[in-house]
Parts: C-alpha cells; structure tokens; sequence
C-alpha cells in the first residue's frame, strides 16, 4: 500500500514493461496494475519501439536482453520523446559496463533478475537523493574477471573479435563466457 500511496503524486501513472519472458511480464504487469500503474506490455524491441512512438509512458522497466535486440534501444528512445520519464533496466545479465551505459541513456536503476515487485516500484519512485544500499558481500574473482570482460565488450562495441584480441583469448572461449550469465 505504501507504494500506492507514493504513486497518489503522479498523475501520469503509464508504465511500458518490456520483456521477452512471458510469465514474468505477466506477473509483473498484474503486479504492477495492482500497485497502481497503468501498464503496457511488449515482448520486443520493436514492439516497444512503436509502443513509445505512440504515447511515451511516464515509466518503463525494461529487459535488457530482448530476442530481438538490446533494451537499452528501447531506454534511449523513451528518454529522446520523453525526458522526464522514468525507466529502470531489469536483467539477468547484470553487469558494470551495461549499468553504466544504462544510466548513461537516461536510466535511473539497473536491477538484476530476480527482483520483486517491490523493489522494481521503489526504484522507480526513488527521488534522486535516496542512495541505494551498500551490497552486504563484495563480488568474487571470478565475477571481477566477468565484470572486467564485460566492460572491454562494451568498449569495443560488442564486437567479438576485436574483445577477444584485447584480451589476448580466444575468440571462442570469449563467445562462450559471454552467452553464460554472471557469477555469484
């Protein structure tokens, strides 16, 4: 009830939900109406897309491996016809790098998978001076190394080979860590 009471502020309560996991839109959608949105789903880039090219919403969440593209197409394009709105980038694939361009596009929060509810309206409704909360245990060596190839993927644009020959590995081993979620 809290986050409808927080929602009573706005009077543009549209929000555009972006996935490609239908069981998961579902629930968050349901989820969300109940909450007090008024919720629009797309299970694509280019529904979306065409969706913001209608009526931008005030709100968005948004997956950021779609099967037919990058969310992060989807963010920029909503903050382009609308500046003020509020998108948040929710994945599995979490990592520094997209985070970071993420908020770069107009972002506000980046959450990984899975995330309630809850927290996707808190972040949502966040004011800008709220900081988030300090993790309670710090990431593994292997989720640095991830992290770090990640970050040398967005450098260079998502191209493979040019990754692979930055990091001096093999253009294979490159293309099966990159298909594998996060590490803990």
């Amino acid at each position: 009830m809290n986050a409808i009471a927080e929602l009573t502020g706005h009077t543009d309560r549209s929000l555009l939900i972006v996935e490609d996991d239908k069981p998961f839109l579902e629930r968050l959608a349901r989820a969300m109406e109940t909450r007090g949105f008024s919720v629009t789903s797309c299970d694509s880039v280019a529904d979306g897309l065409t969706q913001i090219a209608k009526a931008a919403p005030a709100f968005a969440v948004v997956d950021l491996r779609l099967g037919d593209g990058n969310g992060l197409d989807v963010v920029s394009a909503l903050k382009r016809k609308r500046p003020e709105a509020r998108a948040i980038i929710l994945t599995g694939y979490g990592n520094i790098a997209t985070a970071v361009t993420a908020v770069k596009l107009g972002a506000v929060d980046y959450l990984s998978k899975p995330a309630d509810a809850d927290d996707v309206v808190s972040a949502l409704l966040a004011s800008g001076n709220q900081k988030s909360e300090l993790p309670s245990n710090p990431m593994s060596a292997d989720r640095v190394r991830w992290e770090h190839i990640q970050r040398i993927y967005e450098m260079c644009n998502r191209n493979v080979s040019e990754t692979a020959r930055r990091l001096n590995m093999h253009r294979r081993t490159l293309q099966r860590i990159l298909a594998k979620r996060a590490p803990r």
